[in-house]
């Protein structure tokens, strides 16, 4: 058994992928360039990967691909139709972020609140020695207790964060597509959830009926002040509609975890724009969360080779 492994650095350093030794012969590349990919694939059985895009034109030149194991929930760097056709199982790894992602969006969403970073600087920089009082008001802080979160996507990550909001005595509206039931949150409609939102968090798939959803008319609708928050593909959005909506004022701030072309560009649309964190996709790195991904990979890989595929994609 041939087992290819892609890109192991996209998993960083601090877990152990010695764990699919036992199962086959293991070559494991850092990174793989497109021009790289056909020659290192092509004899694989098992290919496990990352961000590697594995199109068609891949697909239609391996000669005993069996199986494509996904060190990620998102799978759209896959031709998972001609895959299929080909007779090659495409296995995903969900749910292994979902307490991360929550997390991480929660830590944007308090750093605009509570405005930890700008207080922090500021006693760095020694304003508080100067301070006259002994509560240095620099900055407006706001509590979320009352407050309105729209969650756009309501999978294990949206249903996560919803948990964390109503615990601060948050509202939360949803929108999405799949019919939910949980009698905590109120269900509307996506321009509902725009006009009605203190804060607006982005946790669904990228797939044609959610590209650029956030765009202009969208950012039109929201509430004036509103905040934005994207954790979860950066295709999602708008990011000249975003950058418009950030630099006049209609939204008080927006913090991304993801863009639209990662790494970063230098002509990205969003460098200079007003009230916008920024973090390199970041959302899912905490050691135990790779750790989890490292296992669920695992268990699919033999899952298929005792002939019952877990997390089928396709």
């Amino acid at each position: 058994m041939k087992i290819v492994i892609t890109d192991r650095a996209t998993l960083g350093d601090g877990v152990d992928l010695s764990v699919f030794e036992k199962y086959g012969e293991v070559t494991s590349y850092q990174s793989t360039l497109p021009c790289e990919t056909l020659s290192r694939v092509r004899n694989a059985d098992i290919l496990i990967c990352n961000k590697t895009v594995i199109d068609k034109s891949i697909l239609s030149e391996t000669k005993s691909l069996k199986c494509i194991l996904l060190f990620a929930t998102g799978y759209n760097n896959i031709d998972v139709s001609y895959a299929a056709e080909r007779g090659i199982a495409v296995c995903n790894a969900g749910q292994y972020s979902t307490y991360a992602v929550a997390q991480h969006t929660f830590a944007l969403i308090l750093r605009q609140a509570s405005r930890v970073a700008e207080y922090s600087d500021f006693v760095a920089s020694g304003g508080w020695i100067r301070s006259p009082l002994f509560s240095a008001v620099e900055f407006p802080t706001h509590e979320l207790f009352d407050k309105t979160l729209g969650i756009v996507g309501y999978g294990s990550i949206g249903r996560a964060v919803a948990n964390v909001a109503l615990a601060f005595g948050m509202k939360v509206l949803v929108y999405t597509r799949t019919k939910k039931e949980d009698d905590r949150v109120n269900f509307v409609s996506f321009d509902e959830l725009l006009a009605g939102s203190d804060y607006i968090s982005a946790h669904c798939p990228l797939n044609e009926h959610t590209a650029k959803m956030f765009n202009e008319d969208a950012f039109k609708k929201c509430r004036d002040g509103a905040f934005f928050i994207n954790t979860s593909r950066g295709g999602v959005v708008d990011e000249i509609a975003l950058a418009k909506a950030l630099n006049s004022g209609k939204l008080s701030g927006a913090a991304l975890d993801v863009l639209c072309v990662e790494p970063m560009r230098a002509d990205c649309p969003l460098i200079g724009a007003k009230n916008l964190t920024l973090t390199p996709h970041t959302a899912w790195i905490p050691v135990e969360t790779r750790q989890r991904l490292i296992g669920i990979v695992e268990s699919n890989l033999k899952a298929f080779l005792d002939g019952s595929p877990t997390n089928k994609v396709n």
